[in-house]
């Protein structure tokens, strides 16, 4: 089976060489299968390999004398000698050679800068106050919890936005009660609760709460007292006011 990927071609007159050790054929088709710019060192491909140092270093040397190598030093831009290896597919051939690149030298460890002073914790955010309690009705009535809790059920039918849950029926109900204890019509409850409604409405029964407390209105003043029925006086029968029948002031007097 062929191979598609992931493989190097090598002439037989490597892999069939008469004259090289068989670790100086695989150290050669080890090389050719290399990136160009891998590193060839005998230390390093004595750590790659099982074979010792003085092995690999004989197995370059016979590679370099049947010509599929070519080992040299260089000297670096910064004055340092570097040793710079060509790999030859075929020795001999037109084909340009395929030079191992001389690795870049490396550079001078930089000093590590301090580590930026981590800026100070932000103050905790404070909890802000609780919410007012909802109003009750000073005197319960169960004909008037029930009139409330009809009354949150039914706005939905006015503002389908102001879908309640059953609790949340539940926990309002005493509020709208107060309005009614204080007099307020059930239109005009409706009307406030349901009544420039915001845009986005993201939790109806807490803009129910807020309404039901910010908004409660005031106990009606007390009616003012009627004035005494007129009686008769028992002894002149002049006519006067007074809780019930008796003397006028001038026959008392």
């Amino acid at each position: 089976m062929r191979h598609t990927s992931h493989y190097t071609v090598i002439g037989n007159h490597l892999a069939q060489h008469r004259e090289l050790s068989l670790v100086a054929i695989g150290l050669a088709v080890h090389i050719q299968s290399l990136r160009p710019g891998a590193r060839v060192g005998v230390k390093c491909l004595a750590g790659r390999f099982p074979e010792s140092e003085p092995r690999i270093a004989a197995a370059m040397r016979e590679l370099e004398a049947a010509g599929y190598l070519e080992r040299s030093r260089e000297r670096l831009p910064n004055g340092r000698m570097m040793p710079r290896t060509i790999s030859y597919n075929r020795p001999g051939a037109d084909a340009q050679p395929l030079p191992v690149p001389v690795p870049a030298p490396r550079r001078a460890p930089v000093p590590e800068q301090p580590a930026p002073v981590a800026a100070p914790p932000a103050p905790p955010v404070r909890p802000g106050p609780p919410p007012p309690p909802l109003p009750e009705p000073a005197i319960p009535d169960p004909d008037r919890h029930r009139a409330a809790a009809d009354l949150l059920s039914g706005l939905r039918r006015h503002e389908p936005r102001l879908l309640l849950s059953e609790p949340d029926v539940h926990r309002l109900a005493p509020a709208v009660a107060a309005w009614l204890e204080r007099d307020a019509a059930p239109d005009a409850v409706r009307r406030t609760l349901t009544a420039g409604l915001p845009d986005v409405l993201r939790n109806p029964a807490a803009l129910l709460a807020h309404r039901l407390t910010a908004m409660l209105p005031p106990p009606l003043p007390a009616a003012p007292k009627a004035p005494d029925p007129l009686q008769t006086c028992e002894v002149c029968d002049r006519a006067f006011r007074a809780p019930g029948p008796g003397r006028c002031r001038g026959c008392l007097a």
